[in-house]
C-alpha cells in the first residue's frame, strides 16, 4: 500500500515537469525522459487526444455509463497509457473506453502510464493491445490484423510471436474479410457469430452468401445448423447429394416387402435401418405408455 502512495506522490512531482516548457520531452534522448517515462502521472483530459490508430469504431453508450459510474465511485482503478506529443499535449496509446467514460462524469484529470513512441510504434501498439480485448467483434480484430501486416509490413508468422496467437488463428480472422460487407456488418452488429463467418466464407457466390445470411437471422440458425445448411448446398452444386428415391432404392425388396405386412401388423408405419446388404435394425415406434404396452402384448 505504501509502495503504490510514493508511486502516484512521483507522478505529481513530474507533472510540474512535465508543463515546463524549457524542458520539452518528446524523444527518450532528451533531458529527463528516464524519469517520465513509465510513470503514472494524472493528467488533464483537454490535453489528451483520442487515437487516430484506434481499430475500434464503436463504443457500446450502456457500457461506457457503467464504467462511468464506476469510476465516479472508485475512480480510475487501471491508468491509461499515453505518449507524449510536444508541449504539453498527449496522445492515447490505450484506455479509451476510461477516457471517455471519465470525461462523461465530469473529470478533469486522469492518472496515465507515459510512453514515447514515434507513429509506426504508435500503430502498433494501440494495434496489439487492441487484438488482446476479449471485447472486440472479429470483424474489428480481423481489421486489426490486416493494419499490423499492410502499416507495419509483418508478415503472419511475426504477426503470431507478436500477439502470441497461433498462426492459424490469425489466418481464420483475416478469411472474415473475404466475405460481403454486408455479412461483416452482421457480425459487428453481433447478429453472426464468428463461427457463422467461417461457415459462410465456404460460400463462393455472393448471392448465395446473403440469401444464406438472412436464413440464419430469420430463423435464428445456430452455428451447427448453419454449417449443415453450407454442406447440403454444395453437394447440391456439385451433385454428390443423395436424395431420398435413390436411398429408397438401395433397400433390399424382402426387406421393402416385408415392412408392409409389419406396419400393418403393429398399427404402425415400421422403419429400418440396414448395416449392410442382407442385415439391420427393424425400428417399432410408440407414441404413448398405452401405446407402447399395447405393442408389448401383440409380442407377448
Amino acid at each position: 500500500m505504501a509502495k503504490a502512495t510514493k508511486k502516484q506522490a512521483l507522478g505529481r512531482g513530474l507533472s510540474a515537469l512535465l508543463k515546463d516548457s524549457s524542458s520539452d520531452i518528446t524523444s527518450a534522448n532528451d533531458k529527463n525522459a528516464d524519469k517520465l517515462v513509465g510513470n503514472i502521472i494524472e493528467i488533464e483530459l483537454e490535453h489528451i487526444d483520442v487515437n487516430p490508430y484506434q481499430p475500434r469504431s464503436y463504443f457500446n453508450e450502456e457500457s461506457l455509463r457503467e464504467l462511468a459510474s464506476s469510476i465516479k465511485e472508485l475512480g480510475v482503478i487501471q491508468p491509461i497509457t499515453v505518449r507524449k506529443l510536444e508541449g504539453h499535449k498527449f496522445q492515447l496509446v490505450s484506455g479509451e473506453r476510461r477516457y471517455r467514460a471519465s470525461k462523461l462524469i465530469g473529470n478533469k484529470t486522469i492518472p496515465a502510464y507515459i510512453r514515447i513512441a514515434n507513429d509506426q510504434e504508435m500503430l502498433e501498439m494501440a494495434l496489439v493491445e487492441n487484438i488482446q480485448r476479449k471485447d472486440l467483434d472479429p470483424i474489428e480484430v480481423a481489421l486489426s490484423y490486416q493494419r499490423l501486416i499492410d502499416e507495419i509490413d509483418l508478415t503472419q508468422e511475426e504477426m503470431s510471436a507478436r500477439v502470441g496467437k497461433k498462426r492459424s488463428t490469425i489466418t481464420n480472422y483475416l478469411r472474415l474479410l473475404k466475405l460481403d460487407p454486408i455479412i461483416q456488418t452482421g457480425m459487428r452488429d453481433g447478429f453472426l457469430s464468428m463461427g457463422h463467418g467461417r461457415a459462410l466464407i465456404n460460400v463462393e457466390n455472393t448471392d448465395v452468401q446473403l440469401s444464406i445470411y438472412e436464413k440464419i437471422i430469420q430463423e435464428k440458425l445456430s452455428v451447427r445448423q448453419t454449417e449443415q445448411l453450407v454442406k447440403e448446398i454444395k453437394e447440391e452444386n456439385t451433385g454428390t447429394k443423395k436424395t431420398k428415391k435413390s436411398k429408397a432404392a438401395e433397400v433390399p425388396n424382402f426387406v421393402a416387402n416385408g415392412l408392409k405386412i409389419f406396419s400393418e401388423y403393429f398399427g404402425h408405419k415400421i422403419d429400418v435401418k440396414l448395416a449392410g446388404k442382407d442385415k439391420g435394425k427393424i425400428i417399432i415406434p410408440f407414441h404413448s405408455e398405452e401405446d407402447f404396452n399395447r405393442i408389448k402384448k401383440l409380442l407377448e
